[in-house]
């Protein structure tokens, strides 16, 4: 796969599934996925919606996906990150289960490019630096997994949609580009 870097908005690029850092209830929040709620319209909400009634929102690690309404993708792959509580809740083992699982329904979906924003760096205070190794360390290791399953796999691009200066730095600097 791919791997590129954006420093910019996550809601105004053009790929086939955009993923978001969403929360249990799935019915938006702040930062990434609040403004993903509020771009991409009525439709994400209502599938949400949905989702958290029939199958109790989206448990932490997990992904579900929806529309994507008025944004640019076909589809909004969403994702529960862990808060950080000093490593010491599993915080890294599902942090990455975040990367592999939202990769698994790129997959399922088609999806040929997939944005990630940074998961958890915001508010759930997972430490930059650490989130963006767990995030790049779970595109190798999801491309291991495909290769051993002997499944194909539609992902091609992976792209890193950094915000904030810092964790694109952080990024440039873990990709040596």
């Amino acid at each position: 796969m791919n791997i590129e870097l954006k420093l910019g908005d996550i809601t105004a690029i053009p790929v086939d599934a955009i993923v978001n850092a969403a929360n249990t209830s799935l019915l938006g929040g702040g930062g990434v996925d609040g403004a993903i709620h509020r771009k991409g319209g009525h439709e994400i909400f209502e599938d949400c919606v949905v989702l958290s009634t029939q199958h109790g929102g989206c448990k932490v690690g997990e992904a579900v996906y929806t529309r994507a309404g008025k944004l640019p993708a076909q589809h909004v792959i969403h994702t529960v990150g862990p808060i950080w509580y000093g490593g010491v809740k599993n915080e890294e083992k599902l942090l990455k289960s975040c990367y592999i699982k939202a990769l698994q329904v790129a997959n399922k979906l088609g999806a040929k490019t997939v944005s990630f924003p940074n998961i958890s760096t915001g508010v759930y205070r997972f430490p930059k630096e650490k989130a963006a190794q767990i995030a790049l360390q779970s595109i190798k290791d999801y491309e291991e997994i495909i290769a051993n399953a002997q499944t194909a796999n539609s992902v091609s691009t992976v792209i890193f949609v950094c915000f904030e200066q810092v964790n694109y730095d952080i990024y440039k600097n873990l990709l040596g580009i």
